[in-house]
């Protein structure tokens, strides 16, 4: 790698020229050597659609600009590439990031600046110096904080070009063609361009289209937020920050808070009132809610949407989690671990937190009795049936509302679709009956 560089940037979650201060303070120094590392410890464990993404936008930014790309553990790789110079990063604040930047930090001078988030987690704090237990305060101080400005694009980065490691190149390539399905555009000109259109033409009317996954009514900038081609910063520069959709920035950064401060509430209940809960290990229940065959169309297709794009309308996202917590009595870990396995957009703390919110363990006070009906959801949230119609074809000949209850048709299962696997009245009935007695 070019020593002739004052520094290195070490790009991680902000595969962005844009409003990337982290690359800004590295260039300040002087010429600096651009560098990503492929780190096994998060590439081995990501499914292969979530590897193609993560691909496909590496690639795009060494595109753009000299990028040495190099495989295996940043502890080792980061100090031996580095060879003395200063490291410049965005700040990490999942768990392994934290570890894996404290370790490379004992070895290299690692200068952290910004992060992938408006307000960096644990900055926000209530007036006694802890932090919020609940959204809406924590989304009042989060505003009242406020954030800096976007940071300007350099003009013309001057970055030293350094040689890769071929054969690290060549598995960001071959993931690319391995891709499952078919990916977004990657790269931050097509993140650009779809939060424009976004912005332009959708966000007056998100408010009310959001929960409606018949509609082309969210961003879908979910994707590109997780990897930092956008920074959340950049959205709310160009949007009234009171609005809905800041309100669902907000939601990413508060669930980024709480993991800041409770890391072990990546994969343990962040609240010990249900730790006692009774779970199930249904296999083939769960198997059929991975494969979209439960015999709940609203369900299946989210479940089948996931799987052909690598992306689920979030109202999908609580439908089908509440299915599996509460109507399979499975725990939320296991729905968490399947969705991070498969959507490009996985985020550790949005997810894994999320799912909590759900299956009643994480950040809101009173949720036990939250149980949602798949088919009253369904009738709500896509009352034609269109968009379960697009994801179950084994419906497809029932019009409208029909397509949510095969079971009320005389034609319904006449194109092999399942019948249901429980029944939501009795098993609601059971999840409320576990969470009082884990309440007891």
């Amino acid at each position: 790698m070019s020593t002739s560089s004052t520094s290195v940037m070490w790009f991680r979650r902000d595969l962005r020229l844009r409003d990337n201060p982290a690359l800004l303070a590295a260039l300040d120094d002087g010429p600096a050597t651009a560098l990503f590392v492929v780190d096994p410890a998060v590439w081995d464990g990501a499914g292969a659609a979530r590897r193609a993404w993560l691909a496909a936008n590496v690639l795009s930014l060494a595109e753009r600009i000299p990028l040495a790309i190099h495989h295996g553990d940043p502890r080792e790789v980061v100090p031996r590439l580095a060879d003395g110079r200063r490291v410049h990063v965005s700040a990490e604040t999942t768990p392994y990031g934290r570890r894996r930047d404290d370790a490379v930090g004992g070895r290299v001078e690692l200068v952290p600046t910004g992060s992938p988030y408006a307000v960096g987690p644990g900055l926000v704090r209530n007036g006694s110096g802890g932090p919020y237990q609940v959204f809406s305060a924590y989304a009042r101080a989060w505003r009242e904080r406020g954030w800096p400005e976007p940071a300007a694009a350099p003009r013309s980065p001057d970055l030293v070009p350094a040689d890769s490691d071929p054969k690290a190149v060549r598995l960001l390539e071959q993931a690319v063609a391995d891709a499952p399905l078919d990916l977004p555009g990657a790269g931050e000109d097509a993140a650009w361009r779809r939060w424009r259109a976004f912005r332009d033409d959708g966000l007056r009317h998100y408010k009310t289209e959001r929960n409606r996954p018949d509609h082309d009514g969210t961003s879908r900038l979910s994707p590109y937020l997780h990897l930092g081609v956008l920074h959340p910063r950049s959205l709310l520069a160009e949007m009234d920050t009171r609005s809905t959709y800041a309100n669902e920035i907000a939601w990413r950064e508060f669930y980024a808070d709480v993991l800041w401060h409770h890391p072990a509430s990546a994969w343990a209940d962040l609240k010990p009132a249900l730790r006692g809960m009774r779970y199930d290990d249904p296999v083939d229940a769960i198997e059929a809610w991975k494969s979209g065959t439960t015999g709940y169309p609203i369900v299946d297709a989210g479940m089948r949407q996931m799987m052909q794009v690598g992306w689920m309308h979030n109202r999908l996202r609580m439908i089908t989690a509440s299915f599996l917590t509460k109507d399979l009595h499975v725990w939320w870990g296991v729905g968490a671990r399947h969705f991070l396995d498969l959507l490009i957009d996985g985020d550790v703390a949005s997810n894994n937190h999320g799912w909590q919110w759900v299956a009643g363990t994480g950040t809101d006070a009173s949720p036990y009795f939250r149980v949602f009906n798949p088919v009253t959801q369904g009738l709500k949230f896509d009352p034609q049936g269109d968009y379960v119609r697009r994801w179950v074809p084994e419906l497809a000949h029932l019009p409208g509302k029909a397509a949510h209850e095969p079971w009320k048709s005389d034609v319904g299962y006449e194109h092999g679709y399942p019948p249901r696997i429980v029944d939501h009245a009795a098993e609601r009935a059971e999840a409320l009956e576990r969470y009082q007695a884990a309440r007891v």
